[in-house]
């Protein structure tokens, strides 16, 4: 599982020219899942994007506090273009990401763990060309990544 992290002042979504999903202070989630992804990778990408300390303390500049520590906001976008693969030619393939109906659910999963957390959460459309907006503060972005282990 891949997760783009962006620290956010705002960010919305929008399908067909329409707003589906719209944040204040918070971040931004882009999330890829891969075929091998089970519960054990989503429950531990939870963790982290919760408890991932990206924002200062008003009076300091050092990143001491979490999405839950500012009681921020979420906005989760699926992109399995995340498992694009450019090593070969001029067209990326996407092998390793996860067929789309797999790839719903632990989507799903992930979006309702987050939501367990009380913080306000927004997403796209799971498959919808989405165009997003993102007003990146910082700019701050980050990529997290756990593979499935199956030893």
């Amino acid at each position: 599982m891949r997760v783009v992290i962006q620290r956010v002042v705002a960010a919305q979504v929008s399908v067909g020219g329409e707003v589906v999903g719209a944040i204040g202070r918070g971040l931004a989630l882009l999330v890829g899942i891969t075929a091998t992804d089970t519960s054990t990778e989503l429950a531990w990408m939870v963790r982290k994007c919760l408890g991932l300390r990206v924002f200062p303390r008003p009076d300091q500049e050092r990143w001491d506090q979490s999405v839950q520590d500012i009681e921020g906001e979420l906005l989760v976008v699926s992109q399995f273009t995340l498992y694009g693969d450019c090593r070969k030619g001029r067209r990326p393939s996407f092998d390793r990401a996860a067929p789309p109906p797999q790839a719903k659910i632990l989507y799903q999963q992930f979006v309702e763990q987050l939501r367990q957390s009380g913080l306000r959460v927004e997403t796209g459309v799971f498959g919808a060309m989405m165009q997003l907006s993102i007003q990146n503060d910082g700019p701050v972005t980050l990529l997290l990544e756990r593979e499935h282990d199956p030893g």
